[in-house]
C-alpha cells in the first residue's frame, strides 16, 4: 500500500488501488475505540446524463435517481432491512446522497466486521422490483414534500437558482414529485452497474487497524468486477455569469433567513487547496466573528450570531454562500459588500490575517480528532481527487499577497447574489 504521511501533524494514511479499479483507503488512529468506515460511489444529483462505459449508450435519468437508489440499497428479497440489521448490532449506521457522490456508513466500538459483511453484502447486492419500487416513491415524495417546507432548503435551492441557468445543481437531490414517478427497476440497475462499479467507487476506513490486515478483510469481502473504465458524463456548457440577483420567499419562519452568494466562474484549478484555505480566511475576516462587519451588525440587534460559511465546488461548479438570520438582511448584505470593497481597496490587515490563519490551521487540526470527521473528510476530497493532508501541507503557501488575489478574482459584486425567506404577513 502506499503510505502518504501529514509529518507536521504526525498522521498517515495508507492507500490502495485495487485491480478493479477501487481506491480503498485506511487511517490508523491507534488506541481509539471507535471505528468508522465509509464506502462511496462517484454518483450523485448532478450526474443526469451519461455514456454507458461498454455499451456507449448514451442514458438521460430523471432528476432523483442517484437519491432513490440510496434508499432502495437497504432492502433485501428476504423482507429484512440492512439499515435496521446493522442497528441491531449496536452499530450506528447510515447513508447520505450529495450533488457528486453517494456514500454508505457506519460507526461503531464493537462488532465492526460483522458490520463490515452487512455493510458489503447490501451494496454489493442491489435488490428492485416494480412492488417495492412503487413503495418508495410514496416515502420519497413525502420526504420531497417535507424538504419544500423547510425554509433553510428553500433558501439554499432558491440561490442555486439565482447563480445558475442550467447547471444540474439547481436540481433538488431528492428530483422532484413528478421525476420520481419516471423511476423504474430498469433505471435503477442500469445506474446500479454503471455507478457501483468498483472503478468508480472509493472506500476509507478510519480506526485502530493495522492497514495490509484491515485491506484482506475487505478484498475477501468484494465480488469479482472487472474495471469497466471512466463513465463519460454529459454536462451543460460552463456557465459565466448568474442568472438572478435576488430570489425571495415567504414562508413561516420567526425571522428573517438570508443566503448572500458569490459565484465563482473560475472553480476548481490546479491550486484549488490553497484557493479554499484563502476563501475560508477571507469569509472569516469579512463576516467571521472577530470582523468588524458582524460586530457592527451583533451590537445593533441586526444579526444574533455568526453567520453559516461554506465554499462548495466540484469540476461542474463552484460558489461561496453565507447564510444566517436577520431582521435585516439587505443591510447585512450591504455590510460584506462594504468589508469586501475596503479590503479589495486598502489590502488585509497583517495582523488580522496572521489569527484568522492561525485559527483556520486550528480548525484543520481538529478536524484529526475524530475518526468520523477524519473519514467523510477523505471520502468527499478524493471525489475531487484531492489528498487531505494537502490542507495542512499547503497552509505556509497560503500568503497575504495570494490571499488579496483571490479576493479580487472571486469576491465580484457582478457575481453576488441573495436569497431571502421572509416572514409570513
Amino acid at each position: 500500500m502506499k503510505k502518504v504521511e501529514c509529518t507536521k501533524i504526525k498522521e498517515e494514511a495508507y492507500i490502495e488501488k485495487l485491480e478493479n479499479g477501487m481506491k480503498v483507503i485506511i487511517i490508523p488512529k491507534h488506541n481509539l475505540d471507535k471505528k468508522y468506515i465509509i464506502w462511496g460511489t462517484h454518483f450523485g444529483s448532478i450526474d443526469n446524463r451519461f455514456i454507458m462505459p461498454k455499451t456507449n449508450e448514451e442514458v438521460f435519468i430523471p432528476d432523483g435517481v442517484a437519491h432513490f437508489l440510496e434508499h432502495k440499497m437497504f432492502e433485501q428479497p428476504d423482507g429484512t432491512n440492512s439499515l435496521d440489521t446493522l442497528m441491531a448490532l449496536g452499530l450506528d449506521a447510515n447513508a447520505y446522497t450529495t450533488n457528486n457522490h453517494t456514500a454508505y456508513l457506519f460507526e461503531c466500538t464493537n462488532n465492526f466486521y460483522e458490520g463490515l459483511d452487512e455493510l458489503m453484502d447490501y451494496v454489493q447486492h442491489p435488490y428492485f422490483t416494480d412492488e417495492n419500487v412503487e413503495k418508495e416513491k410514496g416515502i420519497i415524495g413525502q420526504e420531497i414534500k417535507m424538504y419544500d417546507d423547510e425554509p433553510g432548503w428553500r433558501l439554499y435551492m432558491n440561490a442555486m437558482d439565482c447563480m445558475y441557468k442550467e447547471n444540474p445543481i439547481k436540481i433538488d437531490i431528492a428530483g422532484s414529485i413528478e421525476s420520481i414517478s419516471k423511476i423504474t427497476p430498469d433505471v435503477l440497475y442500469k445506474c446500479y452497474n454503471t455507478f457501483y462499479n468498483p472503478s468508480n467507487m472509493i472506500m476509507v476506513v478510519c480506526g485502530d487497524f493495522e492497514p495490509v490486515a484491515m485491506l484482506k478483510e475487505i478484498k475477501a469481502r468484494l465480488l469479482p468486477k472487472e474495471d469497466q473504465g471512466e463513465i463519460k458524463r454529459i454536462y451543460p456548457e460552463k456557465e459565466i455569469g448568474i442568472s438572478k440577483e435576488y430570489k425571495e420567499d415567504k414562508m413561516e419562519v420567526s425571522l428573517p433567513i438570508f443566503a448572500v452568494g458569490y459565484k465563482d466562474d473560475e472553480g476548481m484549478n490546479d491550486e484549488i487547496v490553497k484557493k479554499h484555505i484563502a476563501i475560508e480566511i477571507l469569509l472569516n475576516m469579512i463576516i467571521g466573528k472577530s470582523s468588524d462587519a458582524y460586530k457592527e451588525l451583533y451590537e445593533s440587534g441586526e444579526l444574533l450570531s455568526v453567520p453559516d460559511m461554506d465554499y462548495e465546488f466540484a469540476e461542474e461548479y463552484a460558489h461561496i454562500l453565507i447564510s444566517g438570520q436577520s431582521k435585516n438582511p439587505n443591510k447585512v448584505k450591504e455590510k460584506i459588500e462594504e468589508a469586501v470593497e475596503r479590503y479589495k481597496s486598502e489590502g488585509l490587515s497583517d495582523e488580522h490575517f496572521s489569527r484568522i490563519k492561525k485559527k483556520i490551521y486550528g480548525d484543520y487540526v481538529a478536524e484529526y480528532n475524530g475518526v468520523g470527521d477524519i473519514a467523510r473528510m477523505f471520502l468527499s476530497d478524493s471525489m475531487k481527487n484531492i489528498n487531505s493532508f494537502d490542507y495542512i501541507e499547503k497552509y505556509n503557501e497560503v500568503t497575504k499577497a495570494y490571499t488579496e488575489e483571490v479576493l479580487k478574482n472571486v469576491f465580484k459584486k457582478d457575481n453576488m447574489v441573495m436569497s431571502v425567506i421572509n416572514c409570513k404577513d
